[in-house]
């Protein structure tokens, strides 16, 4: 079958991902932001004081209900713990004889424990919202409460001083309330919250970033204590989304892909107007590799051709159907149009290099790789495909999946690597 050249395969598509990678990292928690930030700025809290009064408090119990509804223990104690700063810094901020300086203590050893607790939060395993494990975390908690109170009484070993030194001398931190420890911690978290969504791109782990920058924006307020309530209590709003629309993902996304699922498959079906395209697609001899290298190895490959259907031009839209079968939707277009993008992704997927390691170099540690590490075989990866449209001569998207399945059919009896209409 002659080659097929479409030189801009990758570009469009590499655009068309990158924003909307750009656009996930943004919303909600960018948009979420934004509005506290204006309603901060533009002094809207003070002259809309029911805010403070009412706000807090509905996304706190929405916060513990929807944790108990999804079983999310991190998103529990990411709202016990926002709640705490909260309550905790408007009790302190009162007005009265000696509360001055406790005020300040409690202020910087918030700061300063808050990141660590909100890293701390993230990086644990989730264990459900009602198991008996997550008992010593609330003592730890609790436990942070009275070490701040007991430096409040008795300010042991100067550390309330600690809490508020200042390493750097510069005018640049002086628009800034917090203390030069708090804010290199907060600085520390980002960075390693950052990077950790840059290696999963998870929803919550893109939360837990939103969560942090709101939290220094609350505790960078002064003395508009009000504020610091609103941005406190967005941040939580913020997880509380990311935690709902992660569980929505599970049913409609594929965990292993990244693709959409065939429940999301049938949804679009629903919608596809009076001119569209289905092809079904198949990896060849998939069943040998799980056979011959494991399922770990057969996982890899999936993920391969996944990350391939998931660049196609043309409108296509790849789901996982089942198994090493998915299918696409051009949306649009007939089935002669959707051919030379179909096309374009066979050869792609045949001209990837999916190289195997011994299973001696994946069991050796990585100190000992070079020692034991042995040449590497590898394998080649094709589709077939199978491709069919309405054009008037089936009457529902049932019967020209069963046509694209029949070309599918025919793909594989012809020799596979190869597409059939």
């Amino acid at each position: 079958m002659p080659k097929l050249k479409n030189p801009k395969f990758f570009s469009t598509r590499a655009l068309s991902v990158a924003l909307r990678g750009v656009f996930s990292f943004l919303v909600p928690g960018a948009f979420l932001l934004l509005i506290a930030f204006l309603l901060h700025r533009l002094f809207l809290v003070e002259k809309l004081p029911f805010l403070t009064r009412i706000y807090p408090y509905v996304v706190w119990v929405a916060g513990v209900l929807v944790a108990w509804r999804f079983n999310r223990s991190q998103l529990f104690f990411v709202i016990l713990l926002l709640a705490a700063a909260d309550r905790s810094l408007f009790y302190f901020a009162a007005k009265g004889p000696g509360k001055g300086a406790a005020a300040n203590i409690v202020y910087n050893a918030i700061s300063f424990l808050l990141p660590l607790n909100l890293l701390f939060i993230s990086m644990m395993r989730e264990k459900g919202f009602l198991e008996k494990r997550n008992l010593w975390r609330l003592g730890l908690i609790a436990f942070q409460t009275i070490i701040i109170v007991l430096i409040c009484v008795f300010k042991p070993w100067n550390l309330d001083l600690l809490l508020k030194h200042s390493f750097i001398k510069s005018p640049a931190f002086k628009p800034l309330h917090m203390a030069q420890p708090a804010l290199f911690v907060f600085g520390l978290v980002f960075l390693i919250l950052a990077a950790r969504y840059l290696l999963s791109r998870g929803v919550i782990e893109c939360g837990f970033i939103w969560v942090v920058v709101l939290s220094f924006f609350a505790l960078n307020t002064g003395k508009a204590r009000a504020a610091l309530t609103i941005y406190l209590a967005t941040a939580g709003l913020t997880l509380v989304i990311s935690v709902i629309e992660t569980s929505l993902g599970l049913a409609f996304r594929d965990e292993l892909t990244g693709l959409p699922t065939r429940r999301a498959f049938n949804e679009a079906l629903s919608n596809l107007g009076s001119r569209y395209a289905i092809a079904m697609i198949d990896i060849d001899f998939f069943k040998r590799f799980n056979d011959r290298y494991g399922h770990q190895v057969g996982d890899q490959v999936l993920r391969l051709v996944a990350s391939k259907l998931e660049q196609a031009t043309g409108g296509g839209k790849a789901y996982r159907y089942g198994g090493e079968e998915f299918a696409m939707i051009f949306q649009g277009k007939d089935a002669g149009e959707s051919i030379p993008h179909l096309e374009a992704l066979r050869q792609v997927v045949e001209e990837s290099k999916f190289i195997i390691r011994s299973k001696e170099r994946r069991s050796r540690k990585a100190k000992n790789r070079r020692k034991y590490e042995k040449p590497r075989s590898q394998e080649e990866v094709t589709i077939s495909i199978g491709v069919a449209d309405d054009q008037g001569r089936f009457s529902s998207p049932q019967d020209v999946i069963k046509a694209a399945d029949q070309a599918l059919y025919r793909a594989k009896e012809e020799g596979r690597n190869r597409l059939v209409r």
